[in-house]
């Protein structure tokens, strides 16, 4: 027999050392069996019953574990505790499954498993990068912004495509044919854009600058995106195209015809688009969109100003591009007679037209932010001009000894609406320097829009020129990004001081305008 090395096990024997005496005693005498006796020997029984229960059960587990010896993983061989479980459980303290009793002043510790994979630590992950497309308006339908494409007709012999437009107009020109994108049907109700072209007008946030409608917002996507059906001359010394667009929604746009059209200009005319923001973000809404578009037909390569063919507005004469016969003198006249203002009559002898006062007076501010002078000042009397100013190439700038007789040009309205004006032809002049800005535009302008000039006054038109004009992705390339736009913006913001110091020296009113 060995000796007990376990504190436990010498309980058992000394236990057992007493009892099996006394119940051979209590069984074998003669004494008569008390209660004290009777509980005595139950529990002794009782013991001895679950000693032998004990003894048996652990002899078992070590045949079990004999056999499996051999045949142990390498985990749970490595496993530095084989007697706590890894799954984050523990069995009662009278047995671990391996048939011993553990002491009762242990102290159980619960493993977590190991993560199969590492966790994603939040800006430790570069994102994916998403694609912005375009989105149509409902009013556009499945039609309209991305559709078929140009190319000079010497790289498309081999396809089977029909000449559109012919000759664009200037001599020595490639001809052009239209070649229809493989895949799209123009026309049809299974008209669809590919989904992997971006649109040039950019739109990051839930929604555009407050300044631009969702009527810009369709038009600029239209122009800047919109397939080309056809290009057309128009007879003007600019050398200006009517672009032909498909895709839009009949009524959605004005169009020249069944089709929406834009006028395309030269890449000098870019500062056309640049307009177009101003006006919006001065809250006149008197110029038409306006967006930079390029293509490899058109200028090889380089962006040019689209801007939004209107059939609205009314015809012109040849000479004076104007829909009103105005003299520089006249003009002066109809200012003093504040014409329709306050919704009063004029009276025939005034000498005023159809155009309410405050146009005239947003026209002239426009005007002297951007130094337009091809409406107000086609003579170039009020400053001193360039040798590449219109005015020198046509021969007029003698013409100022008798400025009352000069005709006002590209002075529009619009066939429903004869009171309020329409800005066209708004190519602006950002290198004018400071001391060669003409003051003329400014000329009998006693008033000044509210709204214009609150802009001015509030500190963020640089901000908002920048929101705005970053939608155009052609144009804001086109000037050198953001840098370029800063120079251009600087020049506004100098000229915005200057109007608004003019503003306090004649004691000019700032008027609410929006009637």
């Amino acid at each position: 027999m060995t000796c007990p090395d376990k504190p436990g096990q010498l309980i058992n024997w000394f236990i057992c050392s007493l009892c099996v005496p006394r119940v051979r005693k209590l069984w074998s005498s003669r004494r008569p069996r008390t209660r004290r006796n009777l509980l005595l020997g139950t529990a002794c029984a009782i013991y001895l019953g679950f000693l032998v229960s004990q003894v048996g059960r652990a002899s078992l587990q070590q045949g079990r574990a004999a056999e499996k010896g051999p045949h142990r993983g390498r985990d749970t061989v490595e496993a530095p505790f084989p007697e706590i479980p890894l799954d984050g459980t523990l069995a009662p303290p009278e047995s671990q499954g391996n048939g011993t009793t553990l002491p009762l002043n242990v102290v159980y510790i619960t493993l977590r498993s190991k993560r199969s994979k590492p966790a994603n630590i939040r800006g430790t992950v570069k994102p994916k990068r998403r694609k912005k497309y375009a989105v149509a308006s409902p009013a556009l339908g499945q039609e309209a912004l991305v559709g078929p494409s140009l190319q000079p007709q010497e790289a498309a012999r081999a396809a089977d495509a029909e000449v559109q437009g012919g000759n664009p107009g200037k001599v020595g020109e490639r001809p052009w044919r239209l070649i229809r994108g493989s895949g799209v049907q123009v026309g049809g109700s299974d008209f669809q854009r590919p989904e992997t072209r971006e649109s040039n007008i950019r739109i990051y946030s839930e929604s555009a600058p407050s300044w631009l409608s969702k009527e810009d917002i369709l038009r600029m996507r239209l122009l800047a995106d919109g397939a080309v059906a056809g290009l057309h001359p128009v007879s003007s010394k600019s050398g200006a195209r009517l672009l032909v667009l498909e895709g839009s929604a009949a009524g959605s746009v004005p169009g020249c015809g069944p089709s929406p059209c834009g006028l395309l200009k030269q890449p000098l005319d870019m500062s056309e688009v640049f307009a177009f923001h101003l006006d919006r973000i001065l809250g006149l809404n008197r110029t038409l969109p306006s967006v930079s578009r390029k293509s490899e037909f058109i200028q090889d390569g380089r962006p040019c100003p689209v801007i939004l063919w209107d059939s609205s507005l009314s015809p012109t004469s040849n000479e004076t591009h104007s829909s009103v016969k105005l003299t520089w003198g006249t003009y002066q006249q109809s200012l003093k007679q504040k014409c329709w203002q306050n919704g009063r009559v004029p009276k025939p002898e005034w000498g005023c037209t159809e155009i309410h006062h405050h146009e005239w007076s947003k026209l002239a501010l426009f005007d002297f932010l951007l130094q337009i002078y091809n409406r107000l000042d086609i003579n170039c009397c009020g400053f001193r001009p360039r040798k590449e100013d219109a005015c020198v190439q046509n021969g007029l700038r003698p013409k100022c000894d008798n400025q009352d007789s000069v005709a006002l040009a590209h002075v529009i309205q619009r066939k429903h609406d004869p009171r309020h004006l329409v800005f066209i032809d708004n190519k602006g002049f950002f290198d004018r320097s400071e001391d060669n800005l003409n003051f003329k535009l400014l000329e009998g302008i006693k008033e000044f829009p509210e709204s214009a000039v609150s802009v001015l006054k509030s500190q963020h038109l640089r901000q908002k020129l920048l929101q705005s004009l970053f939608l155009d992705k052609v144009y804001w390339e086109s000037q050198g990004g953001r840098q370029g736009i800063e120079k251009l913006i600087d020049v506004i913001e100098q000229r915005a001081k200057i109007l608004l110091t003019y503003i306090n020296a004649h004691g000019a009113k700032v008027l609410p305008m929006n009637e």
